[in-house]
C-alpha cells in the first residue's frame, strides 16, 4: 500500500522503517529541516538531555553509541535519530521542510494530503492509502494568555516556550522568569542561572522529582524502569504479583514509597530549600514522572535561582521602558526573558473539525484503540501516541501492531467492546492522572503493561523469563528485536500459501 507519515521522530521514523519492511511504499512527512521530532534543531533548549538512560532509550535493533553518557543530550539523541534513517535507507522516503496542511479522507481513493514546502507558497497534493499520524503530542506548545504582552514586547521583553529557546546567550545579563516546574522548566533554569543577571522559576505546583541516582550511588533506573517499580502503582487491572502489591503486600509497597520520599527530600536538601512538594511520592506517577535537575537545586542553595513556590504570572506590562511581570504573591519583577514550559497541546491541526470530532470524545480526549487505531474513521493510524518511560519501544511496537493489522492478523473486538474498552480506560486516566492525561495520550508510568498489550494482542510477547528479569532489571529495547521478524515469517509463510495454486492446495488437504 501507499502509506503516507506524518512526522520524523521516533514514531514517525520507526513507522517508517517497520511499515517498508512489510513491503508498502512509504512517505514521511516533516516540517521541520531535520528529523528527530522534539529533539530537532529547531526545538532543542539549552540543557536538554534525556529522562532515560541510553541503555534504556533506542530503538529496538539500533541500540545508541557506546560513546555516549548515560543521560545523553538533545543534540545526540537527534544524531542517532539521523543515523537511524540513513542506516535503514529512509531519507530517500523522508521529505523534510514539508509541511502537511489537510488530511482529507476519500471514501474512494484514500487520504488526500495537501502539503507545502518550506518558503513557498505552492502547494501539492499527495495520495495515500493509508495515514499514520505520528506528529507528536509534544508538538505544538501551550503558552499561556498573559495580558499586556504587547506593552512587554513592545519593550523589549520575549515571551516563549522552552521549545522555542535555542541560544543561551540570549539570557546572559538579562533578567529571566522561567515558567513551570517540570522538566524542561527546571532544565532550562539551571542552563539559564550560569549566565543570567537573575533567574526565577515560577512553579504554580512543586512536584516530587527523582535523582538520577539514588543515595548518588544507584541508578534509578533500577526502581523505576523495572516491572516492579511500575507495580508499585496501581493499573486499572492489577495481575499476578501486583495484586499482592496492592493487596496483602500493600504494607511492603508503602514503605517502599516512603522510602524513596525520604531519600530524595534528603538528597536533594528539599527541606532546607523550602521545596518539599505537597501530598506524598505516589504523586511523582500522575502525569509524568521527572528527574531531578541537580544543578538546580545547587543554584537555589548559592542564591543564585530563585523557586517562586505556588507562584504565577498575573500580568506582563513595561515600565520606564523596561519590560517586567507581575506575579500573583504581589511583586514586580524585572523579566527580559518569560520562557514557559507550561506543557503541550495535543492537536491535529492538519484534520478538519468534523473529523476530530469523530476521534474524540465529549470532553476532547483521543478515543483510539490500544492508543493506536480510531474507531471509527477507517485507513488511520496513530504512532507515538502512547507516552511512557519507553516512548521510543512503545512507538515501535505500536508501527509492528500497524503492520500487522494491515496484514489482517489481529482480529479486533466488536465496535461496541471497544469503544467501552477505550472510555474504561479514559474514565480511570483521568482519576489517576486528576485531569493531567493529555487527552488520553498519557500512559506514565504503565510503559510495560502498555507494550504487553499490544504484543499479547500480535502473539509476539517476549518469553516469560524475559519478563520475570525485567521485574528486577529494567527492560531492553533490544529484548523486542525478534518480534519483527517473527511477523515477518508469518507474513512470508501466508504469502506462501495464497501463491499455491487450487490444485496444489487440494492435494495438500
Amino acid at each position: 500500500m501507499n502509506i503516507a507519515i506524518i512526522g520524523a521522530g521516533f514514531a514517525g521514523l520507526s513507522s517508517a522503517k517497520v511499515l517498508s519492511q512489510f513491503g508498502h511504499d512509504v512517505v514521511v512527512f516533516e516540517k521541520a529541516p531535520d528529523v528527530g521530532g522534539v529533539w530537532s534543531a529547531t526545538r532543542r533548549y539549552p540543557g536538554l538531555r534525556t529522562q532515560n538512560n541510553k541503555g534504556t532509550y533506542y530503538l529496538s535493533d539500533f541500540p545508541m553509541p557506546d560513546s555516549y553518557p548515560e543521560w545523553p543530550s538533545g543534540e545526540q539523541v537527534q544524531q542517532y535519530l539521523a543515523a537511524y534513517a540513513r542506516h535503514f535507507d529512509l531519507n530517500r522516503r523522508i521529505r523534510l521542510n514539508t509541511e502537511v496542511l489537510s488530511a482529507e479522507l476519500d471514501p474512494d481513493q484514500g487520504w488526500v494530503l495537501t502539503v507545502r514546502e518550506a518558503g513557498s507558497d505552492r502547494t501539492s497534493q499527495y495520495l495515500a492509502d493509508q495515514l499514520v499520524v505520528a506528529n507528536g503530542i509534544f508538538s505544538e506548545p501551550f503558552i499561556p494568555p498573559y495580558s499586556g504582552v504587547d506593552a512587554f514586547k513592545a519593550a523589549g521583553g520575549r515571551l516563549c516556550a522552552t521549545s522555542e529557546f535555542h541560544d543561551l546567550d540570549e539570557a546572559r545579563g538579562k533578567h529571566v522568569l522561567v515558567v513551570g516546574y517540570g522538566k524542561s522548566s527546571c532544565d532550562v533554569a539551571a542552563a539559564v542561572g550560569e549566565v543570567a543577571a537573575s533567574t526565577k522559576v515560577i512553579a504554580r505546583e512543586l512536584l516530587w522529582k527523582m535523582p538520577r541516582k539514588i543515595l548518588n550511588v544507584l541508578n534509578y533506573k533500577y526502581l523505576m524502569l523495572t516491572r516492579l517499580g511500575e507495580g508499585l502503582f496501581p493499573y486499572i487491572e492489577n495481575r499476578g504479583f501486583e495484586r499482592f502489591l496492592h493487596g496483602p503486600g500493600r504494607g511492603i509497597r508503602d514503605s517502599m514509597i516512603r522510602s524513596l520520599q525520604t531519600v530524595a527530600t534528603r538528597q536533594l536538601r528539599l527541606e532546607k530549600l523550602g521545596l518539599v512538594p505537597d501530598g506524598t511520592f505516589d504523586r511523582i506517577a500522575r502525569s509524568t514522572v521527572s528527574l531531578s535537575t541537580d544543578e538546580l537545586y545547587e543554584q537555589v542553595e548559592r542564591g543564585v535561582t530563585e523557586v517562586a513556590r505556588e507562584c504565577e504570572i498575573s500580568g506582563l506590562d513595561e515600565e520606564d521602558g523596561r519590560p517586567v511581570a507581575y506575579l500573583s504573591d504581589g511583586r514586580r519583577v524585572p523579566a527580559d526573558i518569560v520562557i514557559c514550559g507550561t506543557g503541550f497541546k495535543q492537536v491535529v491541526p492538519f484534520f478538519s473539525e468534523s473529523l476530530q470530532a469523530q476521534l474524540t470524545d465529549e470532553r476532547g480526549n483521543f478515543q483510539l484503540y490500544r492508543q493506536i487505531h480510531p474507531l471509527t474513521v477507517p485507513r488511520l493510524y496513530f504512532c507515538g501516541y502512547n507516552s511512557s518511560f519507553y516512548s521510543p519501544l512503545s512507538a515501535e511496537v505500536a508501527a509492528l501492531w500497524i503492520a500487522a493489522h494491515l496484514m489482517g492478523e489481529i482480529d479486533l473486538p466488536p465496535l461496541a467492546d471497544r469503544l467501552e474498552h477505550v472510555r474504561k480506560r479514559l474514565r480511570w486516566m483521568e482519576e489517576r492522572t486528576e485531569g493531567k492525561h493529555a487527552r488520553g495520550t498519557n500512559i506514565i508510568p504503565f510503559s510495560m503493561h502498555n507494550i504487553d498489550e499490544m504484543l499479547n494482542e500480535l502473539k509476539l510477547n517476549v518469553s516469560s523469563f524475559t519478563r520475570f528479569k525485567q521485574w528486577l532489571l529494567p527492560a531492553q529495547a533490544s529484548d523486542y528485536r525478534q518480534a519483527t521478524q517473527r511477523l515477518l515469517e508469518r507474513k512470508r509463510a501466508k504469502e506462501a500459501m495464497q501463491s499455491q495454486t487450487p490444485s496444489f492446495r487440494r492435494a495438500a488437504g
